[in-house]
């Protein structure tokens, strides 16, 4: 057996426990270092002397190998700022997002004006027009057509305690069967007066005015004549007009004038243009013409002192009651009243009265045969 040269053998290191370590005391050799160390392990071990110089030409390559290697990779502060730069950068939008918005704002202002608006703004607005267009309807359309409907269709509204009724009619009511209608009654008191017109303007006669005002006559029933006033013409020509075409005897009623309208004409000139024909007539007749006209329109136009002397014909209608508190010598409470005599259908309707008196008080209205003898005829 051959014997072992080396008096001391080597001894082996003990290995320390993996809890032995540390992790801030490791250090973890780079792959070029690591290569680095077995190239000089390698040229140490070589005996010959010839291999010397090569080892240390080695060494030297490998040397600038791994200052090549350590300057090439990126220190923390060199990487730390292109991670900032590149952070830098995503905070500002590239040409293409710009781009994008500005065409987004382009489209917008090109949208109509309506899309622009808030919703909300949208369905405010929708709601206050529907509850506009609900008042007006109900206002102008509904109600006032519904009573009228329940006159013509209905029952209709015939106001109690007034004993003296009476009608107006006009060529609308066409041919009436006078021998029929003296016998009617409404709300079963007989017919007691009947007005009817005659003129309008300076120029229109109603085209059954002269056939009516003579069968009122002559089936006893209290006749009166009445003018539609024109606010475009005259009312002086309009007041010679009618006195031309009309004449009144004793026991008519007085004449009336039917105002409902004033055109152009402001309150005051309307005003003007009325006291002007109710001369006139007044003048001619000896007694003061009857005023006829809505209770609306009096109190907007004709409220006025200078015709509290004259005789009030009110219409108002549909009501159980007059609102009017003032002074008033007829009602007109309808204007689709049915009458025996005056059609047969349920449209034939005509305009019903009050007379704000007794049978006596009428009689004591109409005309007295003192009042004509100065009438130029």
């Amino acid at each position: 057996m051959t014997k072992s040269t080396d008096p001391s053998p080597k001894k082996r290191a003990p290995r320390s426990s993996a809890a032995g370590y540390s992790s801030s005391n490791l250090s973890f050799p780079s792959p070029t270092s690591r290569a680095a160390a077995s190239l000089s392990r390698t040229a140490a071990s070589s005996a010959s002397p010839r291999t010397a110089a090569s080892s240390a030409a080695l060494r030297t390559a490998v040397s600038s190998t791994s200052s090549r290697a350590a300057g090439s990779s990126p220190s923390p502060s060199s990487s730390k700022g292109r991670v900032g730069g590149g952070a830098a950068a995503a905070s500002s939008p590239s040409p293409r997002k710009r781009k994008s918005s500005q065409r987004r704002k382009k489209k917008a202002s090109r949208l109509p004006f309506w899309r622009r608006i808030p919703l909300w703004a949208i369905l405010t607005g929708i709601a206050v027009a529907v509850a506009v267009y609900i008042f007006v309807l109900i206002t102008f359309f509904v109600d006032p057509f519904s009573f009228r409907w329940n006159a013509i269709y209905g029952e209709g509204v015939n106001p109690d305690g007034f004993e003296v009724r009476g009608i107006d009619i006009s060529r609308y009511q066409d041919h009436i069967d006078w021998s029929v209608l003296r016998n009617a009654d409404i709300n079963g008191q007989p017919i007691r007066f009947a007005f009817i017109k005659a003129t309008e303007g300076t120029d229109l006669i109603d085209s059954y005015f002269n056939e009516n005002f003579y069968q009122a006559k002559q089936n006893d029933i209290l006749r009166g004549a009445y003018h539609f006033f024109s606010p475009r013409t005259d009312a002086r020509q309009q007041a010679r007009f009618f006195l031309r075409q009309v004449h009144l005897e004793a026991g008519d009623l007085p004449p009336v004038l039917d105002v409902e309208t004033r055109g152009n004409l402001n309150k005051q000139q309307l005003q003007t243009a009325v006291k002007k024909w109710l001369d006139v007539v007044e003048q001619h007749y000896g007694v003061k013409p009857i005023i006829y006209t809505g209770y609306a329109f009096k109190m907007e136009n004709l409220n006025d002192t200078i015709f509290d002397a004259y005789p009030y014909w009110i219409a108002h209608y549909y009501v159980d009651e007059l609102k009017y508190k003032g002074q008033w010598t007829f009602w007109q409470y309808t204007d689709a009243g049915h009458v025996n005599g005056i059609g047969t259908r349920k449209e034939d309707v005509v305009d019903c009265n009050i007379f704000n008196g007794t049978q006596q008080e009428l009689l004591d209205l109409t005309i007295r045969e003192e009042q004509l003898e100065n009438i130029e005829l």
